[in-house]
């Protein structure tokens, strides 16, 4: 078979193979590994400063990416390396099965073990949530993650490969490890923040044009061009705001977090959410990952 052809099934097989094994167990994950090393060389090097936090960040990145790279290059064996590292980059399967184990307690009428489920996924306060709460703050966490877990890793696995795909991930997950605008992060992870902000800016668009077509796309493009510039995030505002209007529901508002009520802008249009419509936001984020596994085969394809 072709080398380009072998190329192009990476994409699926990978995505397939997440489907179906999921995320390794946390005490082997390779991300669990990797926020071990991060946090060692945080704890070692750190300086409250912006520079310091670009150049930690730079330590901890930069080699894993590498490796990928030079993994997915080997002769033969590459394209199925490189489709071990982006199963390991996504993230599709795992959010499924957070997503359900809100959805079945909510349904149920189980509130306490929703709310439970749901501050796994969340960083919002949840204790006081009623279930139309729940049900709001765990569609807008499969939008928005829909785009950081599957949508970006294939972008980036499509733009440069193997390495394209690892480096996005780390990326990722050192925003979620510091991002935060907290005393000891506020200048040592905005290198972080921004990074991962520019890594994102063309795959959220690119996401939210992909939930628009696999959804209500006339109600999805008007909301994401009202609504998504209001939102304090650049990338979650587009993707959030499209994903809601393709669903035909009313989310954002006001959301507590650490004790401090934050009044969010509205995002969507239509009714507000109920325990069904996390399903209905997950079949969602699937439809519109098919069309990323085609875009990243036909780029794979093409770069052989």
């Amino acid at each position: 078979m072709p080398m380009s052809s072998v190329s192009a099934t990476v994409p699926a097989l990978a995505y397939l193979l997440d489907r179906l094994l999921g995320e390794p167990p946390l005490r082997w994950h390779p991300l669990v590994w990797f926020g071990r090393w991060a946090g060692a060389l945080e704890r070692r090097l750190y300086r409250d400063s912006i520079r310091r936090g670009g150049l930690v960040w730079m330590l901890a990145v930069l080699p894993p990416t590498l490796l990928a790279g030079g993994l997915g290059a080997l002769p033969g064996f590459g394209p199925w390396l490189g489709a071990g590292l982006l199963m390991l980059a996504l993230g599709a399967r795992s959010l499924d099965e957070h997503a359900q184990a809100v959805a079945v307690p909510l349904a149920a009428g189980e509130l306490p073990v929703a709310r439970q489920q749901l501050a796994r996924i969340v960083s919002r306060d949840t204790a006081t949530l009623d279930e139309t709460g729940i049900a709001r703050a765990a569609v807008e966490s499969v939008l928005e993650n829909g785009n950081d877990a599957i949508c970006g890793a294939l972008f980036w696995y499509a733009l440069a490969g193997p390495a394209g795909a690892v480096g996005y991930r780390l990326a990722n997950t050192l925003d979620a490890m510091w991002g935060y605008r907290t005393a000891r992060h506020e200048r040592f992870g905005k290198a972080a923040a921004r990074i991962d902000d520019a890594l994102n800016w063309l795959p959220a668009r690119l996401c939210a044009a992909s939930y628009a077509l696999a959804g209500d796309a006339r109600t999805a493009w008007r909301c994401w061009r009202t609504q998504a510039r209001h939102w304090d995030s650049p990338n979650a505002g587009p993707v959030m705001a499209a994903g809601a209007g393709a669903l035909g529901l009313a989310l954002g508002g006001p959301a507590s977090y650490g004790g401090h009520l934050e009044t969010r802008p509205a995002l969507g249009a239509g009714r507000a959410p109920r325990a069904a419509d996390i399903g209905r936001a997950c079949a969602l984020v699937r439809r519109a990952s098919g069309l990323w596994v085609l875009l990243a085969m036909l780029s794979s394809g093409l770069r052989g």
